[in-house]
C-alpha cells in the first residue's frame, strides 16, 4: 500500500498531547506522524502520494455515532419530500402524482422527510394523496421517523379499515367524526407495509420488505454522499436483521461504502441472549456496539413524552411506549448480558423514566458502561446532573435545531432554549456527542457542527444560544468524543501515530471562516483506511 503525505496543513489532530501540526504522514493504513513535513515525509516512505493541502484543515474522518445508514440509502432513492423542497399539501400531491406517474399501477411509492408542521393549512391527509393517485399504494415517512401518512389504496392494501384499535405506543389519527386520516404514529406503522421484521412496540417500524439486490445496490450508491461529506464511520441506531443481514453481504462483497458499527433494537434481547451474543462483537468495519431502546416518541411529531404538554395549545401529552417498569427491566437485563445502552430520549417526563432504567442498569453493568441517551431532547437542570452519577453520553444532533426551531420555539416557548443543552453538559464534565440522525436530517456533519456552534433556526432567531459551544467543542464531539461513545477511541477519532488512517482534508481554513460560513464547508479530500476515497474535482 502507496504512503500518503499530506502537508501545507491545518492538521487538527484531536490528540491534547499534539494538538496541531502542518503536516500527516499516513502508510499501511495507519497514521504514522503527525508533526513537521520533513519528519512526516520520511514516515511516509519512498514512493508516497504527496498532497499538498493549501492551507486547508485537516481532521481526523468524522464519526456519525446515530445515523440510519440503510434508511438514508432508501431515501437517496426515493421521493424526496424534504422541506423547502416540498412545503405544501399542493407540493406533496404534484410530487407523488409526478412519481406515480413513471410508476408501473400496483407498486408501493415510497416518499422520506415530510415536514407537515411548515404547511399553511396543516398536515396532510390520505385524501390528499388519493389526489395524487389511487392507484398505487403511498406512504409518505414524516420527517421524525416516527410518523406517516398513507392514502386510501395503502390503508386497503394492508387490511386496515376504520374499526383498527390503536396498537400499545401508536395510533391512527382520526379526524373529528372519527374516521381514519391516513396518519399513522410510531407503533402504529408496524401495521402498514410489507416489513422484513416484527420489532412489536420497540419502537417505530421502517424496516420494510425490499429485494436484497436493491438494498445493496442503494447502499453501495450511497458512498458519494458520505464520502464526500468527510463521514468515514457511523453507527446505525436500530439494526434489525434486515439491516444487518444488508450490511454483512456487503462486506463480504466489498462495498460497504464506510464503517459500520450498529445497535441492535430491544426486541432482539431474548433472541441474542439465547445465542450468548452481546457487546462489542465484530471488528473495525462491521461492529455491533450498543442495545437500542425507545422510551417516549418525537418532538417533531408531538409524541415527546413531558411532565407539561407542549403544543400551541397544551394539545401534546406525549406517549411511551414501555410502561417505565418494563423499559427498567428490558434496560437492566440487557445491561446485565453486556450490553451498552442507548435509550431514545425526548421529554423531561420520559427522561425520567430513563434515567431510573439507567440508574438500575448501572448496578449489573461492567466497570465502563458508557449508556447513551439519543437525541436527550429536554433533560431539567438536575437530571442533566444526574447525568454524572452514570457517566451519561448525550447524543445530540443540533441540526433540528435548525430545521425545525421555529416549530420548537412556537410549540414550546422558554422550553425551546434548554433543548439539547450541550455547553451544560460539557460544562458538567459529561462528553456530549454530534451526530444527525440521517435519513431524518442533514448527513453532512459541518451542517451539524455548524448548528452546534450557532443554534439558530432556519428562520434567523435563537434557539438556546447560550447552550451553543465552540468550534473545536464541536469538532471533537463529532470525532474522538464520538469514537469514545462507540467505545473505540484507542484506534479512531484522532490523528496519531498507530491509530486507523481515517481523515477528511475540508475546503476551507474552518478556524478563520465566520460562524455563519461553517455550513458551506464540504470534504476536499476523504481517506478511509488509508486510501483516498473521495477527491473534489
Amino acid at each position: 500500500m502507496t504512503g500518503l503525505l499530506i502537508h501545507n496543513a491545518r492538521v487538527l489532530t484531536m490528540d491534547d498531547t499534539n494538538p496541531t501540526a502542518p503536516a500527516v504522514a499516513v502508510r499501511e493504513g495507519r497514521v504514522r506522524l503527525v508533526g513537521g513535513v520533513e519528519a512526516a515525509r520520511a514516515a511516509a516512505g519512498p514512493g508516497a502520494v504527496e498532497v499538498d493541502a493549501g492551507g486547508r484543515t485537516v481532521l481526523p474522518g468524522f464519526i456519525d455515532p446515530h445515523n440510519h445508514l440503510l434508511s438514508t440509502a432508501e431515501s437517496l432513492a426515493a421521493v424526496d419530500a424534504r422541506y423547502p423542497r416540498v412545503g405544501s399539501a399542493a407540493d406533496l400531491v404534484a410530487a407523488i402524482a409526478a412519481e406515480a406517474e413513471r410508476t408501473p399501477a400496483g407498486q408501493w411509492i415510497r416518499a422520506f422527510s415530510m415536514d407537515d408542521a411548515k404547511y399553511p393549512g396543516g398536515r396532510p391527509t390520505r385524501r390528499h394523496l388519493d389526489e395524487a393517485t389511487t392507484e398505487h399504494p403511498v406512504i409518505v415517512y414524516h420527517v421524525s421517523g416516527h410518523q406517516a401518512v398513507v392514502n386510501s389504496a395503502a390503508l386497503a392494501w394492508s387490511g386496515i379499515g376504520e374499526d383498527v384499535p390503536d396498537p400499545a405506543g401508536g395510533s391512527f389519527v382520526r379526524d373529528e367524526g372519527g374516521r381514519l386520516t391516513g396518519m399513522v404514529t410510531d407503533a402504529a406503522m408496524e401495521l402498514l407495509l410489507p416489513l422484513a421484521v416484527d420489532i412489536g412496540c420497540h419502537g417505530p417500524n421502517f424496516h420494510t420488505a425490499l429485494p436484497t439486490e436493491h438494498l445493496l445496490g442503494w447502499l453501495s450508491d450511497a458512498a458519494g454522499p458520505y464520502l464526500s461529506a468527510g463521514v468515514t464511520t457511523v453507527c446505525d441506531p436500530q439494526v434489525s436483521a434486515r439491516e444487518l443481514r444488508v450490511y454483512r453481504a456487503a462486506r463480504a462483497a466489498g462495498t460497504l461504502p464506510l464503517r459500520t458499527f450498529g445497535m441492535p433494537l430491544s426486541h432482539q434481547l431474548d433472541s441474542l441472549t439465547h445465542a450468548g451474543l452481546a457487546s462489542p462483537f465484530g471488528d473495525d468495519w462491521l461492529r455491533l456496539t450498543g442495545m437500542k431502546f425507545y422510551s417516549d416518541g418525537t418532538l417533531l411529531g408531538g409524541t415527546a413524552k413531558f411532565s407539561v404538554p407542549y403544543g400551541e395549545h397544551g394539545q401534546f401529552p406525549g406517549s411511551l411506549y414501555h410502561h417505565p417498569d418494563q423499559l427498567v427491566d428490558l434496560v437492566t437485563r440487557a445491561a446485565k448480558e453486556g450490553w451498552q445502552v442507548a435509550i431514545h430520549t425526548q421529554g423531561d417526563a420520559a427522561m425520567e423514566h430513563t434515567l431510573d432504567a439507567i440508574a438500575s442498569a448501572a448496578r449489573v453493568s461492567g466497570p465502563d458502561p458508557r449508556p447513551r441517551i439519543e437525541h436527550c431532547g429536554y433533560p431539567t437542570v438536575e437530571q442533566a446532573k444526574r447525568f454524572t452519577d452514570h457517566g451519561v453520553i448525550p447524543v445530540n444532533q443540533p441540526n433540528f435545531l435548525h430545521d425545525s426551531g421555529g416549530d420548537f420555539l412556537r410549540r414550546l416557548g422558554d422550553r425551546a432554549h434548554r433543548l439539547q443543552p450541550m455547553r451544560e453538559e460539557i460544562d458538567l464534565g459529561l462528553r456530549p456527542v454530534l451526530s444527525s440522525d440521517s435519513f431524518v436530517s442533514s448527513l453532512r456533519p459541518m451542517d451539524t457542527v455548524a448548528n452546534a456552534v450557532c443554534r439558530t433556526t432556519r428562520e434567523g432567531a435563537d434557539i438556546g444560544r447560550e447552550q451553543g459551544v465552540t468550534l473545536h467543542e464541536a469538532l471533537r464531539a463529532h470525532t474522538l468524543d464520538a469514537a469514545h461513545a462507540l467505545g473505540v477511541e484507542d484506534r479512531l477519532g484522532a490523528l496519531r501515530p498507530g491509530y486507523l488512517a481515517d481523515l477528511v482534508v475540508l475546503d476551507a481554513d474552518v478556524e478563520s471562516l465566520p460562524q455563519d460560513r461553517l455550513r458551506e464547508v464540504n470534504a476536499w479530500l476523504t481517506v478511509l483506511d488509508g486510501e483516498v476515497v473521495h477527491q473534489a474535482g
